[in-house]
């Protein structure tokens, strides 16, 4: 769940923001996915709309402006810093996609990511939403989220209560074939200087190099990178 400021048009126009990012749409769509009234959606879109925070596609339909991008390479993100330095060794000692995850809601989006030179490999985008439901990274991210978070999203996921309890007891997880076919994963918790889990590292691959047991082969590993991002921040 989002956190909200307690102004109630900048909640709304941010609300707007995340709307559109999910995927461009018209004012209908943007009502249904906001539950703003017409008026008031119109009205922020078209204001973010000024600000270029959003722009129009050729079919008339908002999407992610470029102000967005352009304020975007100007912040400074501690944990995108740490894993430019990080991420880059698990990948050589692996030789697999590597990738950082923080949890938004009911997704993870990727926030960081590198891929082996050469072969077969499992790409993730920078900026890719994936579902809490399955794969190493969502079991990581949902073991150490809010119990009401853990209820909601367990219904519809592909693990268990048991797993995720599993999965804080050791430290780390895996999955084979889970969120796409061929293709496994072990993930740690990346943990900020307050020792709260704030993001998911990765290793993933295709299941015939890393194996249906994964985490014998790379979990020592990633725990080390882990570690090595949580001292950095």
């Amino acid at each position: 769940m989002r956190h909200t400021s307690g102004i109630g048009v900048l909640d709304k126009a941010v609300t707007v923001l995340h709307a559109v990012a999910e995927e461009p749409c018209n004012l209908n769509q943007l009502c249904l996915r906001t539950g703003l009234p017409r008026a008031t959606a119109h009205r922020l879109a078209v204001g973010l709309e000024t600000h270029r925070l959003l722009a129009r596609d050729d079919d008339g339909a908002w999407r992610p402006g470029p102000a967005l991008a352009e304020l975007g390479a100007r912040a400074a993100d501690p944990l995108i810093t740490a894993a430019t330095n990080v991420l880059p060794r698990l990948r050589e000692i692996t030789g697999e996609s590597v990738q950082l995850y923080r949890r938004d809601g009911a997704v993870r989006i990727c926030v960081a990511a590198m891929e082996p030179p050469a072969g077969l490999r499992d790409t993730v985008l920078v900026g890719a939403r994936l579902p809490m439901t399955a794969g190493s990274g969502a079991k990581v991210l949902l073991a150490w989220a809010d119990s009401h978070t853990q209820r909601t999203l367990l219904t519809e996921s592909a693990f268990t209560e048991r797993t995720i309890a599993e999965v804080r007891r050791r430290g780390w997880a895996q999955s084979a074939g889970e969120r796409a076919a061929g293709v496994a994963s072990v993930s740690a918790p990346v943990r900020d200087s307050a020792g709260s889990v704030i993001a998911a590292v990765s290793v993933s691959g295709p299941i015939d190099r890393m194996g249906r047991r994964p985490g014998a082969r790379w979990a020592a590993d990633l725990l080390a990178a882990a570690d090595a991002l949580h001292k950095r921040l």
